[in-house]
């Protein structure tokens, strides 16, 4: 996936295409609550410009519309949204920490998840 920005809307139609996998346009639509659906038009313009974005890919032809695929992971995405954020603090992580830990969006088991994933990461740096 390029380094480019997605907006709420296609990580809303990736995450989509996540759950659900490969989906035309109209699946994608149905995926979104009744409530807040967007237009149809909306929706597909928004695929091709994730398409032009090499984020999702078409995989196949159906009559007359085309089915899509995520061309990213979920993790992909995620990560690289991660990264876009903690550039905005200038890579530092301890304004971020910070703020979930105040806002109460940072549980005493993601703290412990987290200390085992450091833990293992200074364990494979012993062992190089």
């Amino acid at each position: 996936m390029p380094r480019s920005s997605l907006s709420k809307l296609e990580y809303r139609i990736m995450d989509i295409l996540w759950s659900k996998g490969d989906c035309s346009v109209r699946e994608i639509l149905e995926g979104f609550p009744a409530k807040n659906r967007p237009a149809y038009t909306t929706v597909q313009t928004i695929v091709y410009r994730l398409e032009e974005k090499k984020s999702v890919r078409r995989v196949k032809k159906v009559g007359n519309f085309h089915i899509f695929s995520p061309a990213v992971s979920r993790d992909v995405a995620q990560r690289r949204l991660v990264d876009d954020l903690m550039a905005m603090f200038g890579g530092l992580s301890l304004p971020l920490m910070a703020h979930l830990i105040e806002s109460g969006k940072l549980s005493r088991q993601d703290v412990r998840e987290a200390e085992r994933l450091l833990q293992d990461l200074s364990e494979k740096e012993v062992q190089s």
